[in-house]
Order: structure tokens, then C-alpha cells, then sequence
């Protein structure tokens, strides 16, 4: 069985969470295996340059040395040289292809997998350090696959070259520097687990300071309007101090395990250049064989050496996999059943509550839906009212299965919600929200967003009929016009009347209106409201009405407190009752009195 990037990266395995980065990689073995061969070839041509100085040393430099034979190890060495040169840009292009591809397929893969999530997580999760997450920590993985593991696997291979061909040169001195390669080792393995400790808190750090630069430029009106900037600064200030401070142990740690690294190795060169200085003399190696087991050694030990920053490298390369290995690990609460029952055709649009209990999981103490019944004929209009936290949003949140109940059944044409696929359910619903979503993009996207096939002589008639159209055609591009981050170059009043013609294009049978009007001026509240009796004709209808003067005409008012119906009828019925609805009218009315 394959395992999954998540699987694969679980704390314990013994290559951590780095092996999450070859889950992807391995897709490509043809650049996979080019980097390797070129890879081998630049490590095979770095070692074999001391052979070839060898015979240099002993006989070329000797008095009436044999110039043809000088000329032809140049000749050799040049050709060794430009061999390497070509193998270390083929190597360096097919190692950064990898590193920009695998960094390109974990970015796909792990917002892929939120999308199945349900927006419960992302509640409790902050959006910001999701994308500091798709930046910062891939951007880590991209250096190690596009430089470190390169570097590391290089040298690696070179320095197992180096061994085997310095035991060619001279057992006696590389059987010297083996016995010293555990020393080295130890301290290694020691500091190296509290570095990966540091790397993984330091880019924990890292993303809470891009989550509250997010988080307070996106509120800068609200900061400059109360006057917070200077305590905003200081609190940013404190936050990069304590990233700061995690960076100068991490910093600290390496600094400590690179110093290790120069004084054990190149203190173990020295020692055997005074051996070997000593064997020369006496006659036991000649100068070339010992001129090339220096050579070879420093190749070696360097090669060696490297490995302690590469070290440091991969394990913040890890810590940044692991982060993302949990998001590709995140499992959607709300998903379809291995046999969905598919919703009736045609669709009707019945809603169905039935003995609804609810709670919501970060609030298990509190009752958002208590025994709720409430049956919505198809084509039927409801008006839904009543206090905050009666539990009118939760209704929406239920019919969408964004949530599933504790205990009762929502149901959609008969189907118990639960029995079907969430992507069929949500095909079947519109929805127009109170605070109006506009992305980043132009017209034409923003309003074929429920119907991405939809034609432009389609998308035109829906803005018609959500009297979005005059405004749309006045825009500099028309429907190719860029709207802004957030619909920043709309007006409240356009921007929901886009919400309207994105809702109509859509044309699904069950229709989510919260209060779309609240916050609209009188000409505009009036715009949309006619585009909203267009689209609710034919339709289920459920309406949020926070203001009771958009909801008189409703066939059925339910009124609702503490999660239960406590009131129903119309709007002259219900007022004559005297009850929650009638002080809440009289409080509405007089007020706008």
C-alpha cells in the first residue's frame, strides 16, 4: 500500500518529516534520476582531481621531466574540469526544477485538502498562519529540495568517495580519521535534536508575526480610528522580540555545531599532515601519494564539514514539512458517505427539522438548537427573527451540513443530510450573506462563482434582474474590470446587488437570505431589495431578518430565543400576540420613529 504524504511524515518515522518532500519528489523520476547521474559525475570528477595531481607530484616536477607527459595530465585535469563544470549545471537546473515543482505540488495539495474541511476548523484555526504557512514554510522546503538535499547528497558522496579512495592512498592515516568520525558524530546528534526543537518554534514564531501583520493592516481603519497604533506597534514589537529571541539560540545551536565541526575535523588534518610529513621523509610514502591523500583529505573533511550547516538546513526544512505534513493531515468532519443517497430530481427544495439538537463544539455547555422542529414547504417564503444567539445562523449553518447535529435530523426533499454527499446538498442552495463576499477578481468571476460555466449573455441577464447591470456596463473593463481585494472599487449597495446576480446565476431551488439590507443606505436598500424579490420568486426561501420592517409581507414569521420557535404567524398575528416579536416590532418601529 502507498503511503500518504501525511502518513509518511508522522513524528517517529526515521527519516521525520522530510520524507513528506520524496513523497512528491519521487513523481518525477526522469529529473529525479538526471540530478543524480550529474550529481554523481560532479562528485566522481572532484574526487578523481587528486589523481591525476598525483603522478604530477612524483614525476612531473622531477629535474628532466618528460613535458609531454606534463602537457597531457594538463590536458587530462582540463577536461576533468570542464566535465564537472557541465555536470554542475546540469545538476543545479534539474535540482531547482524539483525544488519549485515539489514546492508547487505540496502549495496544490495541502490547500486542496482544506477545501474539504469544514469552516468549523478554520474558526479555530487562524486563516493568516494557514498562509504563513503556504509562504514561509514552503519556501523552506524549496531550499532544501532545490539546494540542501543537493548539497547534502553531494557531499555525502563525496565523502564517502574520499574515504574509500584515501584508504587506496593510505590505510594507516584513513583508518586514523575513521576512529575520529564518532567523536565528531556525538555532538552532532545531540545539538542537532535541540535544533530542530529551536528551528520548529522559530518558524511557529515567524508565523504569528505575518498573522498579526495580517491581522492589524486589514483592521487599519478601526486601529487609526480608536488610536491604537502605538499599542499595535509595541505588541508587533514584542512579537518579532520573541521570534528574535528564538532565532539567537537557534543561530546559537548552529554557530556552536559548526565550530565543532572546523575545530575536531581540520584539527585531525593537522595532526595527520605532521604524520604524514613524517612517513615522506622517511621514505615510507612519496610526495605524490601523500599530496594526494592531503588533497583528497581536505576534499573530504570539507565535504564532511559542509554537512553541519546542511545539517541545520534540512532540519528547519523539516520542522517547516511537519507543519504542513499536519494540514495535509487535517481530516474533514462533515464528508460524504461511502454510498450517498442521491436527492430526488426534480429537486422541490422541502426543509425539514426534526427534533433538532445542537451545540456548537467550542461552546458544548450551551444549546444552540433545543428540540427545533420546523418543516419549509417547497417554494415556500420563512421568515426567520428573534434576539442574538437565538440560533437563526445556525439554521443556515445546518441546511448547508457545515455542522451535523447531536441528535434529530436535518432533512433536504426526504434525504437526512447525514445519507448524502455535502457537494450535492450545496448544489442545491444559494445563498446571499449579510457581510457580501467580493474576491479578489473581475466581474464576470465574482458573479459565475455559483455557475462557472455560466455565459456572458446569462451572467448579463442575472445582473439585470439584480439591478446590477447599469453600473456593471459603466465600470472601465465592464465584466472584466478587476473589483478589488474585498470589492474595494464597489459600493456596499453594488457589491450586494453582485451577491444577488451571483445567487441568481446559480438558480438552485433553496434560497439563504441573511438580512442583506441592513447595512444599505434607503436608495440602495431598495435596489436590492427589488433584486431580491426577483430571486426568491419560485424558490424556498429562508429569511435572516435582523430589521422587521423587510420582513412584513412574509407568508410565515418564526420567532426564535434560546435555540427553540417560541412564536409563529404573521407579521399582524404575531404583533396583536403581544409576545417577543411584538416588543421587539415596537422596539424596531419606535425607535425609527
Amino acid at each position: 500500500m502507498t503511503d500518504s504524504p501525511a502518513d509518511a511524515s508522522k513524528p517517529g518515522r526515521k527519516l521525520g518529516s522530510l520524507a513528506m518532500v520524496w513523497f512528491y519528489a519521487r513523481r518525477y523520476p526522469v529529473q529525479l534520476s538526471i540530478a543524480l547521474a550529474a550529481l554523481l559525475v560532479t562528485s566522481a570528477s572532484t574526487i578523481f582531481i587528486p589523481w591525476v595531481l598525483k603522478p604530477l607530484v612524483d614525476r612531473g616536477f622531477a629535474h628532466g621531466a618528460n613535458m609531454a607527459h606534463v602537457n597531457s595530465v594538463f590536458y587530462l585535469l582540463l577536461s576533468v574540469v570542464g566535465i564537472l563544470g557541465v555536470a554542475t549545471a546540469v545538476r543545479f537546473y534539474f535540482v531547482s526544477w524539483l525544488g519549485e515543482r515539489t514546492v508547487a505540488d505540496v502549495r496544490i495539495a495541502v490547500q486542496q485538502n482544506l477545501l474539504r474541511l469544514a469552516p468549523r476548523w478554520f474558526e479555530e484555526n487562524r486563516p493568516s498562519e494557514i498562509a504563513s504557512r503556504l509562504t514561509s514554510d514552503t519556501a523552506q522546503i524549496e531550499m532544501a529540495v532545490g539546494t540542501t538535499v543537493s548539497v547534502a547528497l553531494r557531499n555525502v558522496i563525496t565523502g564517502v568517495g574520499g574515504t574509500i579512495s584515501m584508504f587506496v592512498l593510505s590505510p594507516k592515516f584513513a583508518g586514523a580519521i575513521l576512529i575520529g568520525i564518532p567523536i565528531v558524530l556525538i555532538p552532532i546528534i545531540l545539538l542537532g535534536r535541540r535544533l530542530r526543537a529551536t528551528s520548529r518554534t522559530s518558524q511557529d514564531r515567524i508565523a504569528d508575526i505575518g498573522a498579526m501583520a495580517v491581522e492589524v493592516f486589514s483592521a487599519m481603519k478601526i486601529v487609526q480610528a480608536f488610536g491604537q497604533e502605538r499599542r499595535e506597534s509595541q505588541r508587533f514589537a514584542d512579537t518579532v522580540a520573541r521570534g528574535f529571541a528564538i532565532a539567537k539560540r537557534r543561530i546559537f545551536l548552529r554557530a556552536l555545531l559548526t565550530a565543532l565541526f572546523i575545530m575536531l575535523i581540520f584539527g585531525a588534518v593537522v595532526l595527520l599532515l605532521w604524520a604524514g610529513a613524517t612517513d615522506v621523509a622517511s621514505g615510507h610514502m612519496s610526495p605524490g601519494s601523500f599530496s594526494a591523500f592531503i588533497a583528497t583529505a581536505l576534499l573530504t573533511t570539507g565535504a564532511f564539514g559542509a554537512l553541519s550547516d546542511v545539517y541545520g538546513d534540512l532540519l528547519r526544512a523539516a520542522g517547516a514539512a511537519e507543519r504542513l505534513s499536519e494540514l495535509l493531515a487535517e481530516q474533514p468532519e462533515i464528508a460524504a458517505p461511502a454510498n450517498p443517497v442521491a436527492l430526488p430530481e426534480p429537486a422541490r427544495g422541502a426543509i425539514t427539522f426534526d427534533h433538532v439538537v445542537f451545540r456548537y463544539p467550542t461552546r458544548q455547555d450551551v444549546s444552540a438548537l433545543a428540540d427545533f422542529s420546523l418543516d419549509v414547504a417547497a417554494g415556500e417564503t420563512v421568515a426567520v427573527v428573534g434576539p442574538s444567539g437565538a440560533g437563526k445562523t445556525t439554521l443556515f449553518q445546518l441546511i448547508q451540513r457545515f455542522y451535523d447535529p447531536q441528535s434529530g435530523e436535518v432533512r433536504i426533499d426526504g434525504v437526512p443530510l447525514p445519507l448524502a454527499d455535502p457537494a450535492d446538498i450545496r448544489r442545491r442552495i444559494a445563498m446571499v450573506p449579510q457581510e457580501t463576499v467580493i474576491f479578489g477578481a473581475s466581474a464576470r468571476d465574482n458573479m459565475r462563482y455559483g455557475e462557472w460555466d455560466a455565459t456572458d449573455e446569462a451572467i448579463w441577464a442575472a445582473a439585470e434582474a439584480a439591478n446590477a447591470a447599469d453600473f456593471l456596463r459603466k465600470l472601465p473593463d465592464g465584466l472584466d474590470t478587476f473589483l478589488g481585494e474585498g470589492g474595494a472599487r464597489l459600493s456596499g449597495g453594488q457589491r450586494q446587488r453582485v451577491a444577488i446576480a451571483r445567487a441568481l446565476l446559480r438558480d438552485a431551488p433553496i434560497l439563504l437570505l441573511d438580512e442583506a439590507t441592513s447595512a444599505l443606505d434607503a436608495e440602495s436598500e431598495q435596489l436590492v431589495q427589488q433584486a431580491l424579490e426577483r430571486l426568491m420568486d419560485g424558490r424556498t426561501t429562508l429569511v435572516i431578518a435582523h430589521r422587521l420592517a423587510t420582513v412584513r409581507a412574509a407568508g410565515r414569521i418564526i420567532v426564535m430565543d434560546e435555540g427553540r420557535i417560541v412564536e409563529e404567524g404573521t407579521h399582524a398575528t404575531l404583533n396583536a400576540k403581544g409576545g417577543l416579536y411584538a416588543r421587539l416590532a415596537a422596539l424596531q418601529f419606535s425607535e425609527a420613529a
